[in-house]
């Protein structure tokens, strides 16, 4: 099921994003906080939000619509942090992996929104 394979992954991305939060604060070095804070939200925290919705609507977790949201997002959750900490760390020529990271993070989203829309019509 999807919902459990999100929350799987929001918490192992949260659990990164907290060791590379430590890692920074250690060093006081918080050059990457952008990214460390994306990958907390939008790959952690997020994540894991659409995993439980999903475990409480079982319908609407069990679609096809549902499985590519789930994958997008989880793509998504990973390159746009990743792409953000390229760019502040090699500059602006690998802006194009920030982009397409929130391009498909955005996409994920309004498929969401799609979702839970659908699924509170057919409880009316």
């Amino acid at each position: 099921m999807i919902g459990s394979l999100m929350m799987c992954v929001g918490t192992l991305l949260l659990l990164v994003g907290m060791l590379a939060g430590i890692a920074m604060g250690i060093q006081q070095d918080f050059t990457l906080a952008p990214a460390h804070a994306h990958l907390n939200l939008i790959g952690g925290v997020l994540l894991f939000v659409f995993g439980l919705y999903y475990r409480l609507m079982p319908a609407a977790g069990s679609t096809g619509l549902a499985k590519l949201q789930g994958t997008l997002h989880i793509v998504g959750a990973i390159v746009f942090p990743a792409g953000i900490a390229l760019v502040v760390l090699k500059g602006t020529s690998f802006i194009a992996a920030p982009i397409a990271g929130s391009l498909i993070v955005i996409t994920a989203m309004a498929l969401f929104a799609v979702i839970v829309f659908r699924s509170a019509r057919a409880k009316f």
